[in-house]
């Protein structure tokens, strides 16, 4: 089986080798505009219409068939308050990094299973407990750079996990890509799970 991720993220990319699959990115532009105000219905929602552009994508080069899988995945944060994705901006991000100081947030991630004809799609949420923040702080994180492509403004993976305190869930789920939920949804999809796909 031909594995696809759609996905341009370098965590996703990094989590899914780690596991020992062999894969090919190949990631279409699909619109991420939404009214969708429930964030795990938004997460399945975006990560469903990022599988189907790549497998339109696919389709149009004569590279789909009914042997190739497409996962795609799509991540938010969510206060009681907002959906959070990723910053506009700088201030932007020091905003939404003042709204999680000191406060639990819920990280959802929605995944998307495609082959064929075929679609299936879960999520996933991780409570993270972010420590409270002071300015300085919050312009050093900025200064450092690392928000601006995260949803949250913030990678827990990186300089963020001095400010978390703790976690429920899934940690890969914070990181962009749910592994036990992924695997779950495989088997429930394929009738088996990664554990078969690396032996293949």
């Amino acid at each position: 089986m031909k594995i696809i991720l759609a996905s341009k993220s370098p965590r996703r990319r990094e989590i899914l080798a780690s596991l020992g699959l062999n894969f090919t990115i190949v990631s279409a532009d699909a619109d991420e505009s939404s009214d969708i105000t429930d964030p795990a219905l938004l997460v399945q929602e975006l990560s469903l219409r990022k599988g189907r552009a790549t497998r339109e994508l696919l389709r149009a080069k004569g590279e789909w068939d009914d042997d190739t899988l497409i996962i795609a995945s799509d991540t938010v944060v969510a206060t009681d308050h907002e959906i959070l994705g990723k910053p506009c901006d700088d201030a932007d991000a020091a905003r939404m990094l003042r709204l999680l100081s000191g406060t639990t947030h819920r990280v959802i991630s929605g995944i998307s299973l495609l082959r064929g004809d075929r679609e299936a799609v879960g999520f996933d949420t991780t409570a993270v407990r972010f420590a409270p923040m002071t300015e300085d702080e919050i312009a050093w994180y900025v200064k450092s750079g690392e928000p601006r492509d995260k949803a949250g403004a913030y990678a827990v993976q990186g300089l963020a996990s001095i400010f978390i305190e703790g976690l429920e869930g899934c940690y890969f789920n914070v990181v962009g890509l749910p592994i036990h939920r992924l695997n779950g949804l495989l088997t429930e999809f394929l009738g088996h799970g990664i554990v078969e796909l690396t032996q293949n």
